[in-house]
């Protein structure tokens, strides 16, 4: 593999290539956003060409007020003076319809990256979300996109203008004299190139400021997801000191770049006026050996000033370019991530028709994270269709990894899982999942109504099915209770609800989505005698002739299930009823409830 670097530390020819590549590639992929919206965009395109041409109006019709002031013109002063107003408000007119024709062309087009990252992020599969942190997620729609709306609305506009400002502003110098342009572009190449290696510079400095505002994005949202613990823990200064560090360094690495723009600006200033004081010095001369007129070197002279100040200007556009690219890189990465499902495939799938047999055949995995510590080793067992069946065993012996391979969140290394003897590769990963329901032992419910989220298990539902769904949860009784009925809102994650209620909206979105497996994953352990009662009811409703596999701590809980699979350290060490398993002597079942009832008894 090739270096990035060489022996001294500066990047390598085939760095700087990969960055010319890289940088090609983004610019290309945020151009086709553009396509949708090209017919607004030349309309704006042609504006931008009138308002430039109005602007480089004013330097000719300036030096033609020095030539009525010479005797040279057949124009008065008023003429003239008029015919500028008149530019003038031409010009302001071209400008509206220059800024407001982009405007429109940038608000929809990073309307649509923004919609197609947070798309492609949602159909990610599981391990690829669990490796980045909510914040970073974030941070790539919010700051990121928010930089390319810049370079959409005014920065790539900005561009053409100052290149045809430079184009025709050059053929009307050789036109004045060609010596003098000569002279006078002598002096541009230094700009030129301090340019390109400030830009290249910038890029790798937004890229690094953005990481960094992700990162504080992140301390962000963990804290206010955590906002509890940190007042119980009374962490408030901690979690100060964290983001006042890490805003530290987002500062200083601000500030570095804002010294090398600083540097970058006071070096244009110098050789740009630096320029026009030889301009004007080798013009004098010019005129005064006959050459041309004084209007001629008035004239000269602001254009030389336009094109200087597009030249010094370009180089800004450029070192915002690069920023821009700097900052996309991230966005673009997650845009060519391969998808689990593709948001279409997924809308428009329907749940496969299956019974509900379920059976495990020798099923290795392991983690990619941890790929030489397996998890499960060797786990085989079968679920007739309507059967209950119960996974017990210690933390992390690899109950709520078997789920979660049958919702296919993760790739199995060996073994086979099949539903009604049927692979589960062999099903679209959507029309399996319309066949399952889960409900978790922590709801995680969504900041709207409760009808929203009992709808959310059938986004499709009638409010009939949706109100009998809540009655069949037992869930009608506390919904009734509250003056909006349906539309109460439950807040971020339902925290206006209690635990058992939160259950019994989970219950009521499985009930609705009607599914043919049922996972309940530990979904009575957190909650108190008189909640668990009520959603234990509610359960056995949802539980009625689908085929179930719960996952428990609490044994009394699963005394009715077909079959108790107990698991430890990745293998099944034992299987049976609740009566089999319970009077086994020493067996692994028999001691986890022995140390369950001395735990009451020593809570009581």
């Amino acid at each position: 593999m090739a270096n990035d670097t060489n022996s001294n530390g500066a990047p390598s020819l085939f760095a700087v290539r990969k960055i010319k590549w890289e940088g090609l590639k983004i610019t290309l992929h945020l151009l086709s956003y553009l396509r949708p919206y090209r017919g607004t965009f030349v309309a704006g395109m042609l504006f931008l060409a009138l308002s430039t041409g109005t602007s480089l109006a004013f330097p000719k019709l300036v030096g033609s007020i020095i030539e009525v002031i010479e005797g040279k013109s057949r124009f008065t002063i008023n003429q003239i003076t008029l015919f500028l107003f008149l530019v003038l408000v031409c010009q302001a007119v071209f400008s509206y319809f220059r800024i407001y024709l982009f405007s429109k062309v940038s608000e929809n087009a990073v309307n649509n990256i923004r919609l197609d990252v947070f798309s492609k992020i949602i159909t990610l599969p599981i391990p690829y979300l669990e490796e980045r942190r909510v914040g970073e997620l974030t941070s790539r729609i919010t700051s990121d996109v928010s930089q390319l709306q810049g370079l959409l609305s005014f920065t790539l506009a900005e561009v053409f203008r100052q290149l045809a400002t430079l184009v025709v502003g050059v053929s009307i110098l050789f036109y004045t004299s060609w010596k003098l342009t000569l002279f006078m572009l002598a002096t541009f190449p230094i700009l030129v190139v301090a340019s390109v290696f400030f830009g290249r510079h910038t890029r790798i400095l937004s890229r690094k400021a953005q990481d960094q505002l992700a990162a504080a994005n992140v301390v962000v949202e963990e804290t206010l997801q955590s906002v509890n613990v940190v007042k119980a823990f009374t962490n408030e200064s901690l979690e100060i000191n964290r983001y006042k560090k890490i805003l530290g360094q987002v500062v200083d690495l601000s500030m570095y770049a804002a010294r090398f723009r600083g540097g970058f600006a006071s070096f244009t200033i110098f050789a740009l006026f630096g320029g026009i004081v030889c301009v004007i010095w080798y013009g004098a001369r010019l005129v005064q050996a006959g050459e041309f007129g004084l209007s001629d070197l008035f004239t000269f002279i602001l254009y030389t000033t336009f094109i200087g100040a597009s030249i010094s200007g370009m180089g800004d556009l450029y070192a915002q370019i690069n920023r821009t690219i700097g900052a996309s890189e991230r966005i673009f990465e997650i845009l060519e991530e391969t998808p689990e499902v593709s948001a279409e495939d997924a809308q428009h799938a329907a749940a496969s028709h299956i019974e509900g047999h379920v059976a495990y055949d020798n099923v290795h995995f392991a983690y990619p994270s941890r790929p030489d510590l397996p998890v499960l080793k060797g786990v085989s067992f079968k679920i007739n269709a309507g059967e209950k069946i119960a996974l017990v065993g210690y933390s992390g012996a690899g109950k709520s990894t078997i789920v979660q391979l049958l919702m296919r969140f993760y790739n199995y290394q060996s073994g086979e899982i099949l539903v009604d003897g049927k692979p589960v590769r062999g099903y679209g990963i959507t029309e399996l999942r319309k066949n399952i329901a889960i409900v978790p032992q922590e709801v995680m419910l969504f900041g709207g109504t409760i009808y929203e989220n009992i709808a959310y298990g059938k986004p499709s539902a009638s409010r009939e099915e949706i109100i009998d769904a809540a009655r069949r949860a037992h869930a009608l009784e506390f919904i009734d209770s509250f003056p909006e009925r349906f539309e109460t809102i439950v807040g971020e994650r339902g925290i206006k609800l209690s635990g058992g209620q939160r259950q019994r909206i989970a219950i009521a979105r499985a009930i609705l989505k009607d599914p043919k497996i049922l996972i309940l994953d530990e979904a009575t352990s957190s909650l108190d005698a008189e909640s668990e009662k009520l959603v234990q009811i509610a359960l056995d409703e949802l539980m009625k002739n689908r085929t179930t596999i719960v996952i428990a701590h609490r044994l009394a809980t699963i005394r009715k299930v077909d079959m108790i699979y107990v698991l430890r350290e990745g293998h099944i060490a034992e299987s049976g009823t609740h009566q089999e398993l319970s009077g086994m002597d020493n067996g692994l079942y028999a001691n986890l409830i022995k140390l369950q009832f001395e735990n009451t008894e020593d809570i009581s």
